[in-house]
């Protein structure tokens, strides 16, 4: 009970900690003007790194799967920032595809909260979470078959643990 009890104040301080951090964190980068290497050097290293043929790239930080936010960082290929954007909006779950690949659902929406193998189905699902409410988390849901493209997509939702 106690162990349990610990585990749930641990999770939720790092829930309360993590986007106070990151406020002041992406306050401090400036489009335009802030490096990759200063980036790196205020936000720590990424937890994915795509790297285009034009030299521009674009970083991972993920904020899940107690979180509701991915931040995906672009720069440009003098390899200044462009741009931060949150990967996990209405608008990135539109543009998800049958037959998109798990690279590109990566890349589109960042680290899942959790991924789960149904064997029976022969089937990968891969979920964010995209809002809670007093009782329930939300979830969207990509399906992937045994290639690693997608069939699908759908939501689902979660009880919350009252303790």
């Amino acid at each position: 009970m106690f162990k349990r009890l610990l585990t749930g104040l641990f999770s939720g301080l790092i829930a309360a900690v993590l986007p106070a951090c990151d406020g002041v964190n992406l306050g401090k980068l400036r489009p335009g003007v802030t490096t990759m290497a200063q980036t790196r050097d205020i936000m720590g290293p990424p937890a994915m790194e795509w790297q285009d043929a034009d030299g521009s790239a674009t970083w991972e930080y993920p904020r899940t799967p107690n979180g509701m936010v991915n931040y995906m960082i672009d720069f440009g290929p003098d390899k200044v920032l462009r741009k931060v954007r949150q990967a996990i909006t209405e608008e990135n779950f539109a543009r998800v595809r049958e037959g998109m690949t798990r690279d590109q659902i990566r890349r589109l929406l960042g680290q899942p909260a959790s991924e789960q193998y149904y064997a029976l189905r022969k089937e990968y699902v891969w979920d964010w979470k995209t809002k809670t409410d007093s009782a329930y988390g939300y979830f969207f849901d990509v399906y992937f078959d045994e290639q690693g493209l997608v069939t699908r997509t759908g939501t689902h939702y979660e009880a919350l643990s009252g303790g």
